[in-house]
């Protein structure tokens, strides 16, 4: 989604700095590697340190007390995570996993609320992030208010595929790897409603499922049924 005015909300955090405030602030961290399926952030710890992301894509997810999870965000190269709670000083709100081999720079929160105080271009840029994130989030649920979970789970792949998809022969393959639960629960819905719809999409021949991998081969249907569906 892009905002209606200003940078668009996908812009990581890291793209936004000037060049000397981005070198100075990396400059104070370390730098650490995680494996795929390693938790970088986890939920309810409190905060040492924010991470700056170099390479590599991780997932936002949160559960709630009866074990439901939900996929919040996908971060990757230049996104900053970690930061709300070295802000406020409160617990993680969320855990935070590699979906590949991921690298990053670790900065205490000390040193990084630090450099906040001394740099008040870093700390504009941070809060327009901020900002940028609430404004998505709220569109977000706007639309989904309005929308069956049919149509957010078909709105849901056709985002996945706009920002995480790569061209192959069969169609458009989503880059990163998303269990059903976790699918399931960026569009609040149970880990069965989105087997069924993954198999009425299978039979439509819309998608193509395999043990790790989503293909998208008609993204059209998925247009129509995000709009309320037409006529294939």
């Amino acid at each position: 989604m892009t905002g209606d005015d200003g940078l668009d909300d996908r812009v990581p955090f890291l793209a936004r700095l000037e060049q000397a405030d981005r070198a100075a602030l990396l400059a104070l961290g370390r730098e650490l590697s995680f494996a795929p399926r390693m938790v970088l952030l986890h939920q309810s710890e409190p905060s040492s340190h924010v991470l700056f992301i170099v390479a590599g894509w991780t997932k936002v997810t949160a559960a709630a007390a009866n074990g439901y999870e939900a996929l919040l965000a996908l971060r990757g190269p230049g996104d900053i995570i970690g930061e709300s709670a070295a802000l406020t000083g409160r617990t993680r709100s969320a855990t935070v996993t590699a979906l590949e081999a991921v690298r990053t720079v670790a900065v205490q929160r000390e040193r990084f609320t630090d450099f906040l105080n001394r740099s008040p271009a870093t700390s504009f840029a941070l809060l327009g992030l901020t900002s940028d994130r609430t404004r998505a989030a709220d569109r977000r649920r706007l639309e989904f208010a309005s929308m069956s979970v049919r149509e957010r789970f078909a709105a849901l792949l056709l985002d996945l595929a706009r920002t995480h998809g790569r061209r192959t022969a069969d169609g458009v393959e989503l880059s990163v790897p998303l269990s059903k639960q976790e699918l399931a629960g960026s569009v609040g819905a149970s880990r069965e409603a989105v087997q069924r719809l993954l198999k009425e999409l299978r039979e439509r021949g819309v998608v193509i499922t395999g043990r790790r991998a989503l293909v998208i081969v008609r993204p059209g249907v998925l247009r129509r049924i995000a709009r309320a569906e037409g006529p294939e």
